[in-house]
């Protein structure tokens, strides 16, 4: 006999054990920080920080012509997740790249290259690492894939060749970090 679904009910807010802002800067985040390479909407940057906060990543960098908090825009789609995760402003990518590359991080770019690795094959392995994000239209910038110490791809089987920024960001912090959970504590 196949057991029949029970419907279940959706968590109120208060069993959702969720942390405050302050509490968010004080747990354990993990050493891997998101670069976005001139991305330009605010929907993508507030949707990155919302992944960001609930994957525990360590820091949202912005450079070039992308949107900073606070902003209206990032908020509808942040929630509140730009006031827990830090971010920073770099006037170019390359700055933000030098910066984390001299604090031992490897540079990793989210983008389709002739070498890039496919993202099923990549893992942490406890490295630090810059995730590096690019523009809607343009990629992550030559001058950044052209430095960093990997490129990875997520395959894809459609009639399109990409992905939209926060979707990509969001399947890649998933795939790095899953290891991780069951060492977290809910």
């Amino acid at each position: 006999m196949k057991e029949s679904f029970t419907p279940d009910r959706k968590l109120l807010v208060t069993e959702m054990d969720r942390v405050s802002v302050s509490e968010y800067r004080n747990q354990a985040l993990f050493p891997l920080a998101v670069l976005l390479d001139n991305v330009r909407s605010t929907h993508n940057v507030g949707a990155v920080f919302r992944t960001c906060d609930a994957f525990r990543v360590e820091a949202v960098n912005l450079c070039g012509i992308a949107p900073q908090p606070p902003h209206p825009l990032i908020h509808k789609t942040a929630l509140g997740a730009e006031d827990a995760v830090p971010f920073c402003y770099w006037k170019t990518p390359l700055e933000c790249v030098e910066h984390y590359r001299n604090l031992g991080y490897e540079i990793w770019c989210l983008e389709q290259t002739v070498a890039s690795m496919p993202l099923e094959s990549c893992a942490l392995d406890n490295r630090k690492v810059l995730l590096v994000a690019g523009n809607e239209v343009h990629g992550v910038s030559d001058e950044v894939v052209a430095c960093a110490n990997q490129c990875i791809e997520i395959p894809q089987f459609g009639s399109k060749h990409s992905l939209n920024i926060s979707v990509s960001v969001g399947i890649a912090l998933y795939h790095l970090l899953a290891p991780c959970f069951g060492f977290l504590k809910r």
